[in-house]
């Protein structure tokens, strides 16, 4: 069988780093699997442009800038300018040779000008199955790809908070309504990495009768392994003889990975635990502007965006421990990252989060959006706990649930019971 995966990019951010590993990993296990992107940026095997040519390139930035614009009139404010995207501009692939020979078209992200929501109503109706991994929400609302605390999705998009005039038949209730018809003309199976995520796709109103799958991203459990600690240290620069705290993003700064109580836990700590200020160091990686930078009260050793997978598995294995503040997430891959290098987590009890950490045995879960207990989390997992067994903890449920050979078995199960 001939599988197509489709993202629109095959490195930077969480969904290009998913697809790509699970291409790897189908092919690794006998699957012919190709990944199909509109932005090349490796030359890895199996991976290809839709277009590779200097026009194709600009035309597809220009899409991307045209989506921007447009949404423009609509957004509440610049906080929300990439939490939305209308999909009102793409390209037609249904007859790229990669498409006509699949045999299953495997959608993942396809946002910010590479298919809209047109041309996705055109693949939708190829005849072949089509296989759609959730990587976050946009597929079951009206345009959000987070959507926090609201619940219109559930019955239909409307009233939406990231617009500036929202209302009854505002730019999501259209864009829903849009998905609505090419939804309920197309056999569609979905894929939801974390069960946060499927509930919320089963409960909402486009999806709910579709077939479900939960299945979560791999992992090359061979390449993200812990290493001596100390040796990872001298590589990086760090000091050897500090704990030494772990917290990376994209995007250090957007709201939705919780920076705020990050760094009032890390104060509470500076504050009353002379201990932790006196021995501790912070590491961080991911884009992050120098005034966040000051806004810590430990010394702070800053990696900036790490794209090198080498240097990432050193710095997770230098660490003592992983905080993951954020307030929205599905199955992240840092933290699938840290735990297949042994290195336990600190993190608030949402979305697909509780599924990946067991609290106190592979890190530990903070309440949302209370800063003492993600201090408490963060002074448990390096002064309290025996980071020995959190971390054979760790390392054991990467093995048990994320390992390439698991995920690829389980898709593969549902390949063959699409083609049946």
């Amino acid at each position: 069988m001939k599988i197509l995966q489709i993202n629109k990019t095959d490195a930077g951010g969480g969904a290009a780093v998913a697809a790509n590993r699970l291409n790897r990993a189908l092919r690794r296990n006998g699957v012919e699997s190709k990944l199909l992107v509109q932005d090349l940026h490796s030359n890895e095997e199996g991976v290809y442009p839709v277009d590779n040519s200097y026009l194709f390139r600009k035309k597809a930035f220009a899409r991307f800038a045209w989506e921007r614009l447009t949404f423009l009139p609509y957004e509440r404010n610049a906080s929300v300018r990439f939490a939305f995207s209308p999909a009102n501009t793409g390209i037609d692939i249904t007859q790229h040779p990669l498409v006509l020979e699949a045999d299953i078209i495997h959608l993942h992200w396809i946002n910010q000008g590479f298919l809209s929501i047109e041309t996705l109503g055109k693949l939708l109706k190829c005849g072949k199955p089509i296989v759609w991994t959730q990587h976050d929400m946009w597929s079951f609302t009206g345009g959000c790809h987070y959507a926090g605390t609201c619940l219109e999705f559930l019955e239909f998009c409307s009233y939406c908070p990231f617009l500036r005039k929202s209302g009854k038949k505002d730019l999501s209730a259209r864009i829903f309504a849009q998905k609505r018809k090419i939804y309920n003309e197309s056999p569609l199976s979905i894929v939801a990495c974390s069960k946060w995520l499927r509930t919320l796709s089963q409960e909402s109103k486009l999806l709910r009768r579709k077939d479900f799958y939960n299945i979560p991203n791999p992992i090359d459990t061979g390449f993200y392994e812990p290493r001596n600690k100390q040796e990872a240290r001298k590589r990086l620069g760090l000091p050897e003889d500090k704990r030494l705290v772990l917290f990376g993003a994209a995007n250090v700064n957007d709201p939705r990975k919780g920076m705020r109580y990050f760094i009032e836990a890390l104060n509470i700590l500076a504050e009353n635990f002379p201990v932790v200020k006196d021995n501790t160091e912070l590491v961080v990686f991911g884009k992050m502007n120098a005034e966040t930078q000051k806004l810590f009260p430990f010394k702070t050793n800053s990696f900036k965006f790490v794209s090198d997978p080498d240097v990432l598995v050193d710095l997770y294995s230098a660490a003592d421990n992983y905080v993951l503040p954020s307030l929205q997430d599905n199955l992240p891959n840092t933290v699938m990252e840290s735990l297949a290098c042994g290195t336990p987590i600190v993190g608030f009890s949402i979305g697909g989060v509780p599924e990946m950490i067991t609290h106190k045995e592979s890190g530990y879960l903070a309440e949302v959006k209370n800063s003492l207990s993600l201090a408490t989390g963060i002074y448990e997992t390096l002064f309290v706990s025996n980071l020995e067994q959190l971390s054979k903890n760790a390392r054991q449920k990467a093995i048990d649930c994320y390992s390439e050979e698991v995920v690829a078995n389980q898709y593969k199960a549902v390949y063959e019971s699409l083609l049946k």
